[in-house]
């Protein structure tokens, strides 16, 4: 059984596979041989502190940068040889926000469903099913800019799940938000995992955005430290805390 409480195919492909991935910048390397995996309905922390190599990874499982060590697949599409349709399951949040300050939220929102090819009369009723689930609906007609941080990141999650991705990438998403709108977010996101069975992929240093049912990826100098569940990345670290893990397996450079 997955989280979502749904009996998993065994023929149905992970959302993300990464194997023996690797790159560097100017000879030095920022991922050294990267390998773990994703299934539908989990939701992935990829731990590490700053300069570990969770930008790095995330520019390349979007594009952004191509490495000629490794391989990724979105949902049994190859990244490389498939790229429109590997991409077309990945829904981003980045780090920096992406949103035209100067246009609506519907406006953002619409632009988004064209690229994507979606009609008006179905993007229509699914922006309003996004907005109304983040309690954005009413606000709708703001301009971006007239909106906090908080509620931008929801109209940019919002934004993210309107072309039905089978992946959503969160690049440290609550960064500089105030503890209400991070943990309203931070419950969102886990809430979607179960009831949509949809995988997440959620980047952060944040030891707090952690659920007990998560599955855990930390990242340190580029390598992959530890990966599994909670319970596995505790008894793999001999550690009874995930603070105390994180701390050990980064060498005491957790932030």
């Amino acid at each position: 059984m997955g989280r979502s409480g749904k009996t998993m195919n065994i023929n149905t492909p992970s959302a993300l596979c990464i194997e023996q991935l690797s790159y560097a910048y100017s000879g030095k390397k920022a991922l050294d041989q990267v390998s773990f995996t994703i299934q539908p309905g989990e939701c992935t922390l990829l731990l590490g502190p700053n300069g570990a190599g969770k930008s790095t990874l995330f520019s390349l499982i979007t594009r952004l940068y191509d490495s000629r060590d490794g391989q990724i697949s979105l949902c049994g599409y190859d990244i490389k040889r498939q790229t429109c349709l590997a991409l077309a399951k990945l829904g981003v949040v980045f780090q920096q926000s992406t949103l035209d300050m100067d246009l609506t939220v519907m406006q953002n929102l619409l632009y988004h469903t064209a690229l994507h090819g979606i009609a008006r009369k179905v993007a229509l009723p699914r922006i309003q099913q996004e907005l109304e689930r983040l309690n954005m609906f009413e606000r709708r007609f703001e301009k971006i800019r007239q909106l906090n941080g908080g509620h931008r990141r929801r109209v940019e999650i919002a934004r993210a799940l309107l072309h039905k991705p089978a992946l959503l990438l969160l690049d440290e998403p609550t960064v500089g938000l105030d503890v209400p709108s991070r943990l309203a977010i931070v419950d969102y996101v886990h809430q979607l995992a179960v009831e949509e069975n949809l995988a997440v992929l959620w980047a952060s240093h944040l030891i707090d955005e952690i659920f007990p049912d998560d599955h855990l990826v930390v990242l340190h100098k580029g390598c992959v430290k530890a990966k599994g569940t909670v319970t596995e990345v505790l008894a793999a670290s001999d550690c009874t805390s995930i603070k105390e893990a994180f701390y050990s397996l980064t060498q005491g450079e957790a932030s």
